[in-house]
């Protein structure tokens, strides 16, 4: 349930409603500063008084904080739930309401604010954060024998223990970890080479599904570990609009994810449209679940898009089964995946599984073979881009794949395109 707005308005003595419709700014003599709000009053008997409202420090406190619960309680139903409650014009209205008190009291203004998610000059360029856990790779499994080996040597290890696995949707994105403190996001970064990635927080905050405050307690410090991705519809916009600018298309939703990510201005990164699905946890100070989908539960309580997708799964069978029916309706996603991870979901036995130097021993990316098809190439068209470079295209019939309809191809050089004898 929405929280009860904190509606600021006051009443004349003769108990009028006052409706604000416009702001003004004042400074009295002893240097104190307002917004005023142009307000009109209906007196019991009849008529109008149009006059101003006025608003001190204290009061645009209290109304800041009441418009950043409700923006970010919204933001959470549109792009979390996915089920928004106001139009987006009453949205817009509360955005604006809140940045014109921001504008007038900059000292209330906190990087944990919803007008904070998109910066304003770009960066000169990105520094780097060490992750207080190692984000590390898993090791890959092409074949269903393989990930009847990788469950076989979780149960030798573990002492022939009952063993549950959550298995999950592998979202083809870029990993990220988000740092918090006492519940506001200090940084995110990319993963890097395990141990330290860069530092990509003003374009992760662009990210509306990410919470800048936890909607949980119980945890003084975590980091939270995800995919973000560009949705196929995203991709597909982009693309053509790249394409009708003479830009070279990116190759998938995957580029085009890490780029978008990786650009110095965010405000670039914030018009591309990316989302996010979380995972699990590294770092966790406070609170500490038992198993992974405890963890999970946690997440979602805690304001973050979870992918509803993963299930429980009590032999390495029934893994294979969900592997085979999210692989049947994998291109009917609106995004990209390709292929399950399999985690052990009993926390305590990941501690005792332990890692090599590159993976987990308690976690496998079940990979899905790559979809490829046969066509016709019909004509080869050269592009020239705003900076003079020359990118050869290739048309033609279009195909399926990936649950998408492709009917041209980049072949970015001369060179491939001779080696590879297109004609």
């Amino acid at each position: 349930m929405a929280p009860a707005p904190h509606r600021g308005m006051k009443r004349h003595p003769w108990g009028a409603m006052i409706l604000w419709a416009a702001s003004v700014i004042w400074t009295d003599n002893n240097g104190r500063r307002g917004v005023g709000r142009a307000r009109t009053a209906r007196p019991a008997g009849g008529g109008s008084v149009r006059g101003w409202c006025y608003v001190n420090l204290e009061e645009a406190r209290l109304k800041v904080r009441a418009l950043r619960e409700q923006i970010e309680y919204h933001n959470y139903r549109y792009y979390v739930l996915d089920e928004p409650v106001i139009s987006d014009a009453e949205y817009d209205r509360l955005m604006r309401e809140l940045q014109t008190l921001e504008r007038e009291f900059p000292e209330l203004v906190t990087p944990d604010s919803p007008t904070q998610r998109v910066g304003g000059e770009p960066r000169p360029g990105f520094t780097t954060v060490r992750h207080l856990t190692p984000m590390l790779s898993l090791a890959n499994a092409f074949d269903e024998e393989s990930l009847r080996d990788f469950d076989r040597r979780v149960r030798e290890l573990v002492g022939g223990e009952p063993v549950e696995y959550v298995v999950e949707p592998k979202i083809d994105g870029l990993a990220v970890s988000l740092y918090y403190e006492n519940g506001l996001l200090v940084w995110g970064a990319t993963r890097g080479d395990g141990e330290v990635g860069e530092d990509i927080t003003p374009n992760l905050k662009t990210i509306r599904s990410i919470p800048l405050r936890l909607r949980a307690s119980g945890v003084t410090r975590v980091e939270v570990r995800g995919e973000a991705y560009m949705p196929k519809a995203a991709f597909a916009e982009l693309n053509a609009a790249r394409e009708e600018a003479g830009e070279p298309p990116f190759a998938n939703p995957r580029n085009a994810a890490a780029g978008s990510l990786r650009q110095l201005d965010p405000r670039v990164t914030a018009s591309r449209q990316l989302n996010i699905y979380v995972y699990g946890l590294g770092l966790v100070e406070g609170r500490t679940p038992a198993t992974h989908a405890d963890a999970l539960a946690w997440l979602r309580e805690a304001g973050f898009r979870v992918n509803p997708g993963h299930r429980i799964c009590r032999s390495v069978e029934e893994v294979l089964a969900c592997c085979r029916e999210w692989e049947g309706k994998r291109f009917d996603l609106p995004y990209v995946i390709d292929g399950m991870v399999i985690k052990v979901n009993s926390l305590d036995q990941q501690r005792r599984l332990g890692a090599t130097l590159k993976s987990p021993r308690w976690a496998v990316a079940f990979k899905f073979p790559p979809e490829q098809a046969v066509t016709v190439i019909e004509d080869i068209i050269v592009r020239v881009g705003r900076t003079g470079v020359l990118t050869p295209t290739a048309l033609f019939r279009p195909v399926r794949l990936a649950g998408t309809t492709v009917s041209r191809a980049t072949l970015h050089n001369e060179d491939l395109i001779r080696e590879k004898d297109v004609r």
